[in-house]
């Protein structure tokens, strides 16, 4: 070590700052100290030999979490440009012991350190120190100004030049904490403490021969003269709970200050390629830029690249820097590749500047039972975590596909959304899965706390479920719960939800919840019937809650409804109705007594209008009403002794955009004309109070259908037009519907709507 320095070797870093990664390495080959302190949990130490695995492939971090609560964790993120992380590859490189000194997870998971409520509302603003010096230095950016005095000055250096700069911004730091003392970090002081308890021992073991490499911001505190007798005092009586620590993956875009990472930097895939780049950064990054825009089919040649070079050194040389920054070569790829426009440069942004790198972890880092499950599932269905967004196509016929839907619903039922269910493109049918999958950091979390379930994904998922049944307070919560548990193929813990299942049913008198509860049974019964689940018993509950509903719907619907619970309760009509569909494969009365409810909400004036209309229109859908009789109910509720909200209120539950009104009202002359002529016949003031609802009903139609229709309204519904007076049928229709014509096409309809061995989807 240099014999001018008195005292161990204080390396203040930028956490995550390429400049100071590469200086700590010039720093300890120079110094060659007898030991490393690093700041991190001392929990960690028995893990930091893995760091030297050749399966340990940063990003990854360090996770702490409370035993007996794995929610309770956190997380010590380490990249390869970050100083923390060279400094330990460099003192197992070196064969010198390196050990974590901040304050142990153990006090800190436990709360030690953290202000009271009423010193953290007068200490709200936290002072950053980079934003005051480079604000002294006249920069209005700190990372600009780190930058230039870190980033770009001195690739590394000689030692002795590297400790310079450490010693300098050490000072700066110094001044900043006599001017500013602890600048509302009051959890600081409690760690600095421990921090100088830990530098004690170091000094009784290696003398003053060992280095330290923390956060700029401790150096002052560290250096600061302290009794032994006041640091034990700020320790003493700290809370503590038992804490577990293994190496998890980690991402860039996790490193990034935008994720929520209090300590999180703003570009970590710029600065993992300065760090890289051991010459030449702005011309090779400006090559990997390219690179990505031709990937995406974008003209960039080698004269691009030469010319964005060249604006990116001039801005830098016009602003005073001593190299292009992040900012400067954005500018230039902007200009210069991307013709000004800032959409391709977004992609550049999140896939260059952030970037989706995953780090990977050895399988010898310790993990809960259940982690070592789910790696060994991900390996054998060939379902690698990534930390890029990407769409899973499943084919539930194929073994393989069903395995892996298997695996990612149970995951979901545990808490852990690796993969988002989506609308497929390219198939509706129920053989169809799509998912949206991507692996965040944080699931590592929810793994572990999910291993309280059991050391299997299977064995969690099903005692999950069944704890889940057993404390759900409503109908509808359980219901989606035994979809769920057909979905993830959770058949052992069938039983147990189906009996709950039974019980909330036979309580619940409200015809809502009824109502809202019965299409999940419904599909759940669909999805056995795909996957081969026997759903025998869910059949039985969900036939008992249909016959509920149909007795108890009508009197529900005529008790004073306002608009919004007739809003509400039309949305239920339409899902009973569809699940009466599902249903009826296996109760053949279902839907003849469900069709009766329908006739029933349709004829009664004193059901709201949004529910006769709606009644109506799914009558006419099933065939079971005539077009004499729907025409006949419409006039009734169009006519002048009905209020006009409620007849708008019938007109929305009918033809409401959703439901496909507007093809009807085109092809339908006679009903299109009295909805046209109860409207000219609204009084003014009562048509500005049903203008919404009309607007609504009316605005959600088909660009081509609104325009079809205005031409109809236009000519006046009832009135032929030039084709007709002629003898001929409007342009695209003919007098009568040709049958021989209409039936070659159904042929066609079967094979559009079946799966590819044949069986209807």
């Amino acid at each position: 070590m240099s014999t001018a320095r008195q005292g161990p070797l204080l390396l203040g870093v930028r956490h995550h700052g390429p400049g100071s990664a590469r200086a700590i390495r010039a720093a300890l080959d120079g110094a060659r100290p007898a030991a490393v302190l690093i700041e991190g949990p001392p929990e960690g130490d028995a893990l930091l030999d893995l760091a030297a695995d050749p399966g340990m492939r940063p990003p990854v971090a360090l996770l702490a979490h409370a035993a007996d609560d794995p929610g309770r964790a956190a997380f010590w993120p380490l990249a390869d440009f970050s100083p923390e992380w060279v400094a330990i590859r460099w003192a197992q490189g070196a064969g010198v012991p390196v050990r974590f000194m901040d304050l142990p997870a153990a006090h800190s998971l436990a709360g030690a350190g953290e202000p009271d409520a009423d010193r953290a509302e007068s200490d709200a603003v936290r002072l950053d120190p980079l934003a005051v010096l480079a604000e002294t230095a006249g920069y209005d950016d700190p990372e600009r100004w780190w930058e230039d005095v870190v980033e770009h000055r001195g690739a590394g250096g000689a030692g002795e030049e590297a400790l310079a700069a450490f010693e300098a911004l050490g000072e700066a730091m110094a001044a900043l904490r006599e001017a500013y003392g602890d600048g509302g970090h009051h959890r600081d002081l409690v760690r600095e403490a421990y921090m100088r308890q830990r530098m004690r021992a170091a000094r009784r073991e290696f003398g003053d021969g060992y280095a330290v490499v923390c956060g700029a911001w401790h150096v002052p505190a560290l250096r600061a003269k302290t009794t032994v007798a006041a640091d034990r005092a700020l320790l003493t009586g700290l809370p503590k709970v038992k804490v577990e620590t293994t190496w998890v993956p980690w991402t860039h875009r996790r490193l990034a200050r935008a994720g929520g990472y209090g300590a999180g930097i703003t570009s970590p895939g710029w600065y993992a390629h300065l760090f890289s780049a051991r010459d030449r950064p702005v011309e090779r990054w400006l090559t990997k830029v390219a690179g990505l825009l031709r990937e995406e089919d974008r003209q960039v040649s080698s004269a691009h690249v030469i010319e964005a070079v060249r604006l990116a050194e001039t801005l830098a040389a016009m602003r005073g820097r001593p190299l292009p920054g992040l900012t400067e070569t954005l500018e230039s790829v902007r200009a210069v590749m991307c013709d000004g426009s800032d959409i391709p440069l977004a992609l550049i942004e999140d896939r260059l500047v952030v970037g989706d790198v995953l780090g990977e972890v050895p399988d010898g880092a310790p993990v809960v039972p259940l982690q070592r499950d789910l790696t060994r599932q991900q390996r054998s269905l060939r379902l690698k975590a990534e930390a890029q967004e990407r769409e899973l196509e499943l084919d539930l016929r194929k073994d393989t596909d069903a395995a892996k839907s298997l695996l990612l619903h149970r995951l979901r039922l545990l808490g852990i959304g690796w993969g988002t269910p989506t609308a497929s493109r390219s198939s509706t049918g129920t053989f169809r899965e799509t998912w949206r999958l991507r692996w965040e950091p944080e699931l590592s979390v929810r793994v572990a706390e999910a291993g309280i379930w059991g050391t299997t994904v299977l064995a969690a998922a099903t005692a999950k479920a069944e704890a889940d049944a057993a404390v759900a307070e409503e109908l509808g919560e359980v219901t989606a719960l035994a979809e769920r548990c057909l979905l993830a193929g959770l058949s052992e813990a069938l039983p147990a939800v189906l009996r709950a299942l039974a019980d909330r049913a036979a309580l619940d008198t409200d015809v809502s919840r009824l109502a809202k509860a019965l299409p999940a049974l419904a599909r759940s019964l669909r999805y056995g019937d795909v996957r081969g689940t026997d759903a025998t018993a869910l059949g039985a509950v969900a036939a008992g809650l249909a016959e509920r509903i149909c007795v108890a719907l009508p009197p529900a619907c005529v008790a004073g409804l306002d608009a919004d619970a007739a809003a509400e309760l039309r949305g239920h009509v339409d899902g009973v109705h569809g699940a009466v569909g599902l249903l009826a494969d296996a109760d053949d009365g279902l839907r003849e007594r469900w069709s009766a409810v329908l006739r029933t909400l349709a004829d009664r004036d004193a059901v709201p209008g949004v529910i006769r209309g709606r009644a109506a229109r799914l009558l006419l859908d099933d065939g079971r009403l005539e077009a004499a009789e729907t025409a006949r109910l419409m006039g009734l509720a169009l006519s002048p002794a009905a209020s006009p909200a409620d007849a708008a209120g019938w007109i929305e539950g009918f033809a409401g955009g959703s439901a496909g009104g507007g093809t009807l009202l085109v092809h339908d002359d006679r009903l299109l004309g009295l909805i046209d002529t109860w409207l000219v016949g609204i009084p003014e003031r009562a048509f500005t109070d049903v203008l919404p609802l009309l607007r609504r009903t009316f605005g959600a139609y088909e660009p081509g259908v609104r325009r079809t229709l205005g031409e109809l309204v236009r000519r006046g519904p009832g009135r032929p037009s030039s084709a007709q007076s002629t003898g001929d049928a409007p342009e695209g229709f003919a007098p009568e519907l040709d049958r021989e014509r209409a039936d070659a096409v159904t042929e066609l309809v079967r094979m559009l709507l079946a799966s590819p061995d044949g069986v209807a989807a």
